[in-house]
């Protein structure tokens, strides 16, 4: 009998613990997109660089402005990390760019590092930030370079800002629905990720499917080279592709052999990445479009 009542108790327990976990996992969920991991860099600004604060939207932006030596610059690089990064994944791009005189600008999104903000939103409030700091490029024309969250953000920015003469896109999510759908922990259901979605609107004030550089991509008269893994599960090639196939203007589409998440910015796409903004892409190894 007491074996029977305490089996009766466990059953309880274990529908209210479902129970509590069907109410708090959209929060979780919410919680989880909104608010990735702040890290702040340990690294100091590069030679040629300073620490900079930049006005984004209602939000400072800690970042660091590099200039080249050269008395006309060619251009300004605006550099864009992905989530839970910060400023101090620029270090190389900012080197090997101002060394072929390029200023350099790179900075922590919102939300992110040392900057402002307390909600991450994808690009629904990163492409204003970024507007503001363009604004204070001193040389055009202007070039982006993101990778992940970051190619997200200056696809959907290049959109609507005909400042933007080039974008090198690494990594994009084509939108935001679908990548934060496929990679929401298996035990989460669509009333549970739809849930979380409602929740994270009302918290940051951002429309879920207006983020979509995927949409984005058919109003950008810009040249764009999209660089993505092939071995990517995390945001599977087909994300680069999609938006590839919305762009009316020059583009091209690097899918780099082996690469995961993270891995096709890698010495030979890197060449590839210089000779494009000098003419035309080729690049070893590399399956091109």
């Amino acid at each position: 009998m007491r074996a029977v009542r305490t089996a009766a108790v466990g059953g309880t327990l274990i529908i209210v613990a479902a129970a509590v976990l069907q109410t708090q996992l959209p929060a979780i969920g919410a919680g989880g997109l909104l608010h990735p991991a702040r890290t702040v860099t340990s690294r100091l600004a590069p030679a040629g660089c300073t620490d900079a604060t930049f006005d984004g939207d209602g939000v400072s932006l800690r970042g660091w402005r590099c200039q080249t030596g050269a008395d006309t610059p060619r251009g300004t690089i605006v550099y864009l990390h992905g989530i839970a990064d910060n400023r101090g994944s620029a270090t190389g791009v900012a080197q090997r760019f101002v060394a072929r005189g390029f200023d350099v600008i790179a900075y922590d999104s919102r939300a992110h590092g040392e900057s402002g903000g307390d909600a991450c939103t994808y690009g629904y409030l990163e492409k204003r930030d970024l507007r503001k700091v363009i604004d204070a490029a001193r040389a055009a024309p202007i070039i982006l370079i993101g990778t992940s969250l970051g190619a997200a953000v200056a696809l959907q920015e290049a959109a609507t800002d005909p400042r933007v003469s080039a974008i090198i896109a690494a990594e994009t999510f084509a939108d935001l629905r679908t990548v934060a759908t496929e990679r929401a922990p298996g035990f989460f259901t669509k009333s549970m990720i739809q849930k979380a979605f409602v929740l994270a609107e009302h918290e940051s004030g951002m429309v879920v499917d207006d983020v979509s550089p995927e949409h984005a991509a058919s109003h950008i008269s810009a040249r764009v080279l999209l660089i993505h893994g092939a071995a990517d599960v995390d945001t599977s090639p087909a994300h680069s592709q999609r938006v590839y196939a919305q762009l009316r203007g020059e583009k091209q589409l690097l899918l780099v052999p082996g690469a995961h998440h993270n891995e096709s910015l890698n010495a030979a796409t890197w060449n590839a990445v210089e000779q494009w903004l000098d003419g035309p892409v080729s690049v070893k190894n590399a399956a091109t479009r």
